[in-house]
């Protein structure tokens, strides 16, 4: 599969060493859950190992959250690699609060979680041009 560049101010996904990443910010709510859906659903489909970083949400609904289980049960089903990277307590909360914490597995960030060898990386910021993979 090819990664096609692309400008989304919402979404940045690179693939490093067998890990893809995707970094979303903004307001995960039902608006940018139905731009964002046919992207993760792809990754979902297809990475071999996913990480979603969702440190630089500044809001996340019940159907963020619900974009978010989909995907991780998509993945876990397919038996490939899952990691929600969050630091935001707010976030961490509504998880525990709606029982999804065995299944969205949320933990903070570090390189390794990232799938970077050098601690000194930065994770791509989210305004940079992106890039996703085909949907089908």
């Amino acid at each position: 599969m090819q990664l096609i560049p692309r400008h989304d101010p919402y979404l940045v996904v690179r693939a490093n060493g067998g890990v893809t990443v995707a970094v979303l910010r903004g307001e995960l709510d039902l608006v940018l859950v139905r731009h964002l859906r046919p992207e993760l659903d792809a990754l979902a489909r297809e990475a071999e190992a996913l990480t979603v970083d969702i440190r630089r949400l500044t809001f996340c609904d019940a159907t963020g959250l619900g974009l978010l289980a989909h995907c991780a049960g998509r993945v876990h089903r397919r038996g490939a690699r899952w990691r929600l990277i969050c630091e935001e307590p707010w976030i961490l909360r509504l998880i525990r609060l709606t029982a999804l914490a065995d299944l969205l597995r949320p933990e903070p960030g570090s390189p390794e979680a990232l799938g970077r060898a050098d601690p000194g990386a930065t994770v791509p910021l989210p305004s940079e041009p992106g890039a996703t993979w085909p949907v089908p």
